[in-house]
């Protein structure tokens, strides 16, 4: 059943009609989302229902794919796949020089208190002939606790991912989200002993959040920091809930992206330092993407009394949307992987770009490099 969904998505690339591929965090069921034409559908004001793929920077448009087909099947993954270690481009040579000058930058504007905290990202370039279909499933295979994902538009491109990282997540008015932040590499099954840099920075983003939505909610609370796995990473997490008011969750997501933890804060003079210094597009990368507003049954009522009712409750509108990081953009004979790291006053050049290095073994560990 999943080679089928595979068979029908590799018919719309030839076709040249848009689709998603997708399968949700330790879930057990890949998704297929299709479009019936290649218009790009731009949202408006996030009430619109469909397949959303929004960029870091909203000011430019996020796309709709709508759900004019769906099909979901069970996830059957061969577990006996293995993945090799890949060799670091020598391109990297340069534009670790090029990286460390921007971050020692960054540095500098901190130190005059233009912001505490920039998240720099960068691209890799790395030439690749591989099969699309054959580099998703080895992210499907690898990648089971994360949102894993295989976007494509014709007249916008092809994207993959697996991203560890939820930016909302709604049933009805009630919703969850969650501040993640610090990377350290998985050595063995023992959690690691987190810097003070890293708890701060993780710190940073759960009182941004919490901060940003106070007064848009009408109830907030979080949960304790935890230490989880993503891959081969660990991170710092911290869990938010809360309600908002109806039809309000456009202006939830809004306030919410882009967070400190891809962006920095103060949020608008990070963003205009990101703007003006990383000198390439993010594009999608750091943005979001995922279910927008769609319908999900709930189970009736069996209580007689209540049966009545039971019709006018029977629906609600949920949305689960993830960060887009750990990601890469396809080509022919290409792929373009993005990563990043937050920068803060007791940052260290080298160990930033060692961190982003870590950071980009997520998607070359999946590609077979022919």
């Amino acid at each position: 059943m999943m080679q089928e969904l595979f068979h029908r998505a590799e018919n719309c690339l030839k076709e040249q009609l848009p689709f998603v591929l997708y399968s949700k965090p330790n879930d057990i069921e890949l998704v297929g989302v299709f479009q019936n034409n290649d218009d790009v559908h731009k949202v408006m004001d996030f009430t619109e229902t469909g397949f959303v793929f929004a960029p870091f920077d909203l000011n430019s448009d996020a796309i709709l794919m709508k759900m004019d087909a769906v099909d979901k099947v069970p996830l059957n993954l061969n577990d006996e796949f293995q993945v090799s270690e890949k060799n670091i481009p020598e391109s990297e040579a340069t534009e670790k020089e090029r990286y460390l000058i921007l971050i020692s930058k960054a540095i500098e504007r901190i130190g005059k208190g233009d912001f505490n905290k920039v998240v720099l990202s960068r691209k890799i370039e790395v030439d690749v002939k591989d099969n699309y279909f054959e580099v998703y499933q080895r992210i499907l295979q690898v990648y089971k606790k994360a949102f894993c994902y295989f976007w494509y538009h014709p007249k916008i491109g092809i994207w993959m991912g697996a991203t560890p990282e939820i930016l909302i997540k709604s049933n009805g008015t009630q919703f969850t989200t969650m501040s993640l932040a610090g990377t350290q590499n998985a050595i063995g099954a023992n959690e690691p002993m987190w810097a003070e840099k890293e708890l701060d920075e993780q710190q940073l983003v759960t009182d941004y959040i919490l901060d940003t939505l106070k007064d848009k909610v009408i109830s907030l609370n979080s949960s304790e920091r935890e230490s989880v796995k993503a891959g081969q990473l660990w991170h710092l997490r911290t869990e938010i809930k809360g309600a908002f008011a109806p039809n309000k969750f456009g202006d939830i997501l809004k306030a919410l992206h882009p967070t400190p933890a891809v962006c920095g804060s103060p949020l608008e003079n990070a963003k205009n330092f990101i703007l003006e210094n990383e000198l390439y597009e993010r594009n999608f990368y750091t943005g979001f993407l995922g279910e927008l507003n769609t319908k999900t049954e709930l189970p009736r009522n069996s209580n007689r009394r209540n049966q009545e009712n039971s019709a006018y409750r029977s629906v609600m509108k949920t949305s689960e949307l993830f960060v887009n990081l750990r990601c890469m953009q396809l080509f022919k004979e290409k792929v373009e992987i993005y990563v990043g790291g937050g920068i803060t006053s007791d940052s260290i050049p080298e160990k930033e770009w060692e961190e982003t290095a870590l950071k980009s073994n997520t998607m070359f560990r999946v590609l077979d490099g022919k």
